[in-house]
C-alpha cells in the first residue's frame, strides 16, 4: 500500500488520464478502501485541487478546470521560485520565447490559488541589466516578502516596513531584479518622492499600509523608465559603497567601456565626464574602475581615496627591482 503522499501523486496521475473515476475504480487501482479514497479526495481540496464528484450510483470523480496537472506537487515558495526563474529568463535571448511559454504552462496547471500568487508576481516584476562578472555573494531574499510586495503592488495596498531600522510607509508600485539583486519601486506619499528600496533590507509590518490610489501620471512612461530609474538611483544610494568619479574621457567613451549595471555617466565637458558608481565594498569599486583603462579622480568617498593608496603602494612595491 502507499504512503499518503505517494497516493495523492498516484491519484492525481489518475484523474488526469481519464475523464472520470469511480470511488471503487480508484480504490481498486490504489489498493485502499474506498472511504480511503474519500479521504484522499478531501485533502486533495485542501490543497486547492478542483476535484468534483457526482454522487449516487454512476458517482464519479474528475479534475475540474485548472486540475490538469503534471506529475509533481509544488508549495507556495517553489512554484514562486519556478515563476521567478521562468520570467527572468523571458528577457534573456535565445530562451526567451521558450520561458514565456513555460512561464504560461505552468500558471495553467497550477492550483487557482497558487495561479492568482503566481500572476500577482509575473506582473509586479521586470528584470534589469546583470552584471555576470560579479564575484559578491547573492544576498537571501525571503520568498514571502516577495510575494506580499506582489500582491500589494496588485491590489494597492500601502506598505509598512523596517528599511535600514528606519520606519517606513510608502505605495509599492513595481518589482525590478537588476544586478542579482530586488528592488521595491515606491512612492514615498509623504515627501512625493519615488524610492527603489532594496528587498533583502526590508523587514515588513503587519499589518500592512493605508489602501491608495495609485499616482496619475507616474514619471514612468515606459518599463525602460524604471529600469533606467533604479539604475541611477542605486548607482547613488543603493549600494554599501557609493562613489563618484571624474573621469578624463567623454561621456560617450565612459559608456562604451562599462556594463550599464555598474552606474551612470555624465558629462562635464567634451573630455571629462562624472561616473556615479557603487559596490558593496571598497575593494570591489578599486577593482573594476581599474579596469576602465581611463585616469580618474576620486571625488568621494574619502575612504576609496585611502584604499587607492594602499592599492598604489603595494603595486609600487611589487614592480621594485630587489637590490
Amino acid at each position: 500500500m502507499l504512503e499518503t503522499s505517494a497516493r495523492l501523486l498516484a491519484l492525481l496521475g489518475l484523474l488526469q488520464s481519464s475523464a472520470g473515476w469511480t470511488g471503487a475504480d480508484l480504490a481498486a487501482r490504489l489498493d485502499v478502501s474506498e472511504r480511503t479514497v474519500r479521504n484522499d479526495m478531501t485533502k486533495l481540496r485542501e490543497l486547492g485541487y478542483p476535484v468534483e464528484s457526482v454522487r449516487g450510483p454512476g458517482g464519479r470523480y474528475r479534475l475540474g478546470d485548472g486540475g490538469k496537472l503534471p506529475p509533481l506537487l509544488l508549495d507556495d515558495e517553489e512554484a514562486l521560485a519556478v515563476a521567478v526563474g521562468l520570467r527572468a529568463a523571458t528577457g534573456i535571448t535565445g530562451v526567451a520565447e521558450t520561458s514565456a511559454r513555460a512561464l504560461g504552462k505552468l500558471e495553467q496547471v497550477l492550483p487557482d490559488h497558487l495561479r492568482r500568487k503566481l500572476a500577482a508576481v509575473v506582473d509586479a516584476m521586470e528584470a534589469g541589466p546583470v552584471n555576470t562578472d560579479s564575484n559578491v555573494p547573492d544576498p537571501d531574499v525571503d520568498a514571502g516578502t516577495l510575494q506580499a510586495l506582489a500582491t500589494a503592488i496588485r491590489d494597492h495596498a500601502g506598505v509598512r516596513a523596517d528599511y535600514r531600522d528606519e520606519p517606513i510607509e510608502v505605495e509599492p508600485y513595481r518589482l525590478i531584479a537588476w544586478q542579482r539583486r530586488w528592488y521595491l519601486v515606491a512612492r514615498d506619499p509623504r515627501a512625493d518622492a519615488w524610492l527603489p528600496l532594496r528587498v533583502d533590507w526590508l523587514r515588513l509590518k503587519v499589518p500592512g499600509g493605508r489602501p491608495f490610489r495609485p499616482a496619475d501620471p507616474t514619471p514612468f512612461d515606459e518599463q525602460s523608465d524604471l529600469t533606467e530609474f533604479v539604475v541611477r538611483e542605486v548607482a547613488r544610494t543603493g549600494w554599501a559603497v557609493h562613489a563618484r568619479l571624474i573621469i578624463a574621457a567623454s561621456a560617450d567613451e565612459v559608456i562604451s567601456r562599462i556594463n550599464p549595471a555598474v552606474g551612470t555617466v555624465e558629462p562635464i565637458s567634451p573630455d571629462r565626464s562624472v561616473l556615479v558608481t557603487g559596490g558593496d565594498s571598497l575593494e570591489v569599486v578599486a577593482v573594476w574602475i581599474g579596469m576602465l583603462g581611463l585616469d580618474f579622480t576620486v571625488e568621494s568617498p574619502p575612504e576609496l581615496r585611502d584604499h587607492l593608496e594602499i592599492l598604489a603602494n603595494r603595486y609600487a612595491a611589487a614592480i621594485t627591482q630587489p637590490e
